[in-house]
């Protein structure tokens, strides 16, 4: 009944730096069909019929303590062929991460509105 995930949505509080982590660090390409809304965000193509929506709205969860490791929070998980390069960038960029627990080739790290991602490595 259920064949995919069409979108993951995320909140920020700050569209500029949030752009910055997902395009510049994590290298997401904007999907520019997007349409106008009441509040500004962007939406990122992950894989054919699969997104990332960034919406620039309050975050009702403000100051809420967030476990250290992401594995321990809600997150949402994404493929990556090359999780060496990934690290290198997130290295060069100072974002801390957490390597995966279950000694899977995978790793987590939090965006700059402390959302959790974690990215498990595929064949390419």
């Amino acid at each position: 009944m259920i064949v995919g995930l069409h979108h993951a949505t995320l909140l920020t509080g700050d569209l500029a730096r949030s752009r910055a982590f997902y395009e510049e660090v994590i290298g997401l390409q904007v999907d520019p069909r997007r349409p106008d809304m009441s509040f500004d965000g962007v939406w990122y193509d992950i894989a054919p019929n699969q997104q990332i929506h960034l919406m620039l709205l309050p975050n009702p969860e403000a100051g809420l303590q967030r476990p250290a490791h992401g594995g321990r929070d809600r997150h949402v998980a994404l493929h990556t062929d090359n999780l060496p390069e990934l690290v290198s960038r997130l290295e060069a960029a100072a974002v801390p991460y957490t390597l995966s627990r279950s000694g899977r080739p995978a790793l987590f790290c939090r965006d700059p509105d402390q959302n959790a991602l974690e990215f498990i490595e595929v064949a390419g």
